[in-house]
């Protein structure tokens, strides 16, 4: 229960000694077997590479979904004039086709989206000014953070063989266990927050040189949404591409259309082949039901834990199964 208000800031320092573990031995090879010096430059190599231009990045988001927030409550943002902007823009016989199926008259949908966009652009301001409000809980446990990386960068392996030693299981058992947590931690912040992240930054930048306002922010729901299989990113890009094309800017919506098609698309088809290969061994669709349930439990937390304990109980369950079988055969 002491430990519990850094509960989060351990999680991630927990991740971040895994993930960058191969980048300590590395160095720690090379600065002379100095434990403390090879810490030392991988958590800087974090901060420079990962950390900095993670708050950069962060802030100019925050800045837009702000604004964006405002505009809402100012009524300067109407999607209901940008729906009929798009099906006046349409060619007769779609507008006709559209009329005919009843979707003409979406008002009671478009306060609905309208209300979502609003809402959502809402938690990211009311997220912002939460932690500027707790400044110094923030900054507190953003040092624990970084502290408690140092130390398991440090002295990680010793403590994980420890840990598996004091399991109340089979050391065999307690060994394919750990292997398999070390594996699918890994796998599943390369497959979803890697890959999620170079589609938003490639859909950022097709929209920022579309000139797509709040490119920022649209890339930051691309990288969400691609966390669904197939459709995820296109999410965002068509609708977008859509309304650049019924508003006459043609070559815009190309753009849009041709990065979409091509690059953000192909991203995930290449990346995470390459990235996880078969770490997880869990079917997609289970990596999806965990990985919502958990952002929905715990918040971003859960995109980690959801499919990191799905993978655990299948591995759990496969190990006890081929026990099973090994007693009957």
């Amino acid at each position: 229960m002491i430990a519990l208000p850094f509960v989060r800031p351990l999680f991630w320092a927990t991740l971040a000694a895994i993930m960058f573990q191969p980048l300590y031995q590395w160095l720690f090879v090379r600065m002379g077997n100095g434990p403390n010096r090879a810490a030392i430059a991988t958590l800087l190599i974090i901060t420079v590479a990962v950390l900095i231009p993670a708050f950069f990045i962060g802030g100019i988001i925050i800045d837009q979904a702000v604004a964006v927030f405002l505009a809402f409550q100012d009524g300067k943002i109407d999607v209901a004039a940008w729906f009929m902007q798009v099906h006046d823009a349409l060619p007769a016989g779609v507008q006709s086709t559209l009329d005919s199926s009843g979707f003409a008259n979406l008002d009671s949908f478009i306060a609905r989206a309208q209300d979502f966009a609003r809402e959502s652009t809402g938690v990211i301001a009311q997220s912002a000014l939460a932690i500027g409000s707790s400044a110094f809980g923030f900054v507190l446990a953003f040092g624990v953070g970084l502290y408690a990386t140092y130390f398991l960068l440090r002295d990680g392996r010793s403590l994980g063989e420890a840990v598996v030693a004091g399991l109340p299981i089979e050391r065999g058992l307690a060994d394919r266990l750990a292997e398999k947590f070390t594996s699918i931690v890994r796998a599943t912040v390369k497959g979803s927050i890697v890959v999620g992240l170079v589609q938003g930054a490639l859909g950022a930048i097709t929209f920022s040189i579309a000139g797509v306002p709040s490119a920022a922010l649209f890339g930051l729901l691309m990288a969400i949404f691609s966390l669904l299989p197939a459709l995820g990113p296109a999410l965002v890009w068509i609708p977008v591409a859509i309304y650049l094309l019924a508003i006459g800017e043609i070559w815009q919506g190309v753009i849009v259309i041709g990065s979409g098609v091509l690059i953000i698309g192909m991203a995930d088809n290449v990346l995470r082949p390459i990235l996880v290969g078969r770490d997880t061994g869990i079917p997609d669709w289970i990596i999806l039901v965990t990985t919502l349930g958990g952002i929905g439990l715990l918040g971003l937390s859960g995109i980690v834990v959801g499919p990191l304990l799905a993978g655990l109980f299948l591995a759990g369950w496969a190990i006890l199964q081929e026990q099973r079988e090994a007693k009957t055969a």
